[in-house]
């Protein structure tokens, strides 16, 4: 089954679901800091998903089971799906915030990654080169581009800095749907795969290990963690395939398109 090109509408929507997305990642920031539990973080994006932009947060009981909170938070060697709990950030920690909103029925999803106080040196390049990693793979989104293409460009970009691209876990296109297709992964050959069309959505969300690639499932049945115990970092962004190239419906106000495109 192939993605949906979405109609003129339904693209509106996604602009609207995917600025709201980016807004609680904006909100959030200063909330992030030594002591505060990611409890307490998921508790105060739910309240205002909920009660300041009257949105639905996705990741609440979707899947089976059935995943237990609104936000989610993937700290340090977690690579993606982290479950908030009691446990309190530290100074150094690195978390993954992920964010999914749905506002008239239609799905804004963008994640960021954050730093408790300052960073150690392999924490802030991690973190760097997986956020350039990703701005690799949308600079390449346009009509007529197919998804190998995006994914060769991301793997070769880490490894050129001998990190390891996760592979079990991948982007997926997006509307009405939380995951729709295609499936957007992050390593691959040029010239295969899916093509780009106008009109179509999806995300693109590298995980990037700064070991090996191997991840493995803890008991809860979500939380994902690398093997070898490992930092892993993630960024996501929601696109919209244009006419002639794509529109980051999760921009955020820290970031500049001219920079990513150009990057």
């Amino acid at each position: 089954m192939s993605a949906t090109i979405k109609t003129t509408a339904e693209i509106e929507k996604m602009r609207v679901a995917g600025r709201l997305a980016a807004d609680v990642l904006q909100m959030i920031g200063e909330y992030v800091k030594k002591g505060v539990t990611t409890n307490e973080l998921d508790k105060i994006c739910h309240d205002y998903i909920v009660d300041v932009q009257k949105c639905i947060p996705a990741p609440l009981h979707y899947g089976n089971p059935p995943f237990p909170k609104s936000i989610c938070t993937s700290v340090n060697h977690v690579i993606c799906h982290g479950i908030p709990a009691d446990k309190q950030l530290k100074e150094g920690d690195s978390v993954n915030i992920d964010v999914t909103v749905i506002k008239d029925g239609y799905h804004g999803d963008t994640s960021k990654m954050f730093v408790v106080g300052k960073p150690s040196i392999m924490t802030e390049r991690l973190i760097r080169v997986t956020q350039e990693s990703l701005y690799k793979g949308i600079k390449m989104v346009k009509p007529g581009i197919r998804l190998g293409d995006i994914g060769h460009a991301i793997q070769e970009y880490a490894e050129s800095h001998n990190y390891s691209i996760v592979r079990e876990y991948c982007g997926h296109g997006i509307g009405a749907n939380f995951h729709e297709e295609p499936q957007v992964v992050h390593y691959g050959k040029p010239n295969t795969g899916e093509i780009l069309e106008e009109g179509m959505c999806f995300t693109i969300e590298p995980m990037i290990n700064a070991g090996k690639r191997y991840s493995k499932v803890l008991p809860d049945k979500w939380t994902v963690v690398t093997k070898d115990r490992s930092l892993s970092a993630q960024w996501e962004h929601t696109l919209l395939v244009t006419a002639n190239g794509v529109e980051i419906l999760t921009l955020r106000d820290d970031e500049e398109i001219d920079r990513i495109i150009n990057h």
